[in-house]
């Protein structure tokens, strides 16, 4: 027997950052919106803990304990009392280490496999408090949909979202590192007064009613100036994609991937093409939102 979950990519419409905390975090607003680009992770009973990865940028992907579907495997074992001998095969379509949370969603997704696999009967509780602990987007993965997230992000609060948004991900060659751009944050920050993060009312209402337009007047990622410092060529990704029709552009997340907000599905095609034209981005990737989180499909 084998289970196989499928679960999606997120970017952040807006992402409000704090001053750093003593434990070296920040609080954040973090609203999330899950996207139509999907890993999936497949748990099959082995003699032992492996794990396996094929598709795009797979070589970049560790295949150790360090890795966020092992260590949800073995959460979940040590929970239950149980020895965590399962093989967990990664099929990758998640830009690896770009700002979309895609090792969040293997973990997430593995957490989801071994569950069903094993028959543990963790309820919803017991899964979304493993994934807390396995790091801040990793909740949101296995949810799904729209959602505000606060504390380190992990504390989730549905979001109404009143219809279709079409969005194009541009994925950069190479990563950059999560922990490298919220200290380059904290560079450029240094001496300021950092107010408390709080979601946007304007976002908030765009999401519901599902205008495009007043979403792209909303959107907000307080860690993009950072990553533009580590990585200035994404600003012209950015003015490729706005110049090619896009209603607004961002950096998704941490990055480098950028998010570019569309019309609708023809529009988003059109600066797909010009994004991959520019010359400026490795891949260009039409996707829509919300997406369904970690979903057994097997």
């Amino acid at each position: 027997m084998s289970v196989t979950v499928r679960v999606p990519a997120k970017v952040n419409v807006q992402l409000a950052v704090g001053a750093p905390r003593p434990d070296g975090f920040h609080d954040l607003a973090n609203v999330f919106l899950a996207v139509g680009l999907y890993d999936e992770v497949t748990a099959t009973p082995s003699d032992r803990l492996r794990v396996t990865c094929t598709g795009p940028d797979a070589a970049k992907v560790p295949l150790d304990a360090t890795n966020l579907a092992a260590r949800a495997a073995i959460a979940l074992a040590e929970r239950h009392g149980i020895a965590p001998d399962v093989h967990l095969h990664i099929t990758k379509d998640i830009p690896v280490a770009g700002g979309m949370a895609g090792g969040s969603a293997d973990g997430a997704a593995a957490l989801l496999a071994c569950d069903t696999l094993w028959s543990t009967g963790a309820d919803r509780d017991e899964l979304l408090a493993i994934c807390a602990e396995l790091g801040s987007d990793v909740p949101f993965s296995l949810v799904g949909g729209a959602a505000l997230g606060v504390g380190r992000g992990e504390r989730l609060t549905p979001v109404e979202v009143g219809g279709t948004f079409h969005w194009v991900f541009a994925v950069a060659d190479g990563g950059l590192s999560t922990p490298a751009v919220y200290g380059e944050f904290d560079r450029l920050t240094a001496g300021t007064d950092i107010p408390a993060p709080a979601a946007s009312p304007a976002l908030m209402d765009a999401l519901r009613s599902g205008d495009a337009t007043a979403l792209a007047g909303a959107l907000g990622n307080d860690l993009q100036p950072a990553a533009l410092s580590l990585r200035p060529a994404l600003a012209d990704t950015l003015a490729a994609g706005t110049a090619a029709g896009a209603l607004a552009a961002l950096v998704s997340g941490s990055g480098p991937t950028t998010a570019f907000l569309a019309a609708d599905e023809e529009s988003a095609r059109k600066v797909a093409e010009a994004l991959l034209a520019s010359g400026t981005c490795r891949d260009a990737r039409p996707a829509v939102s919300p997406a369904p989180g970690a979903t057994v499909l097997a």
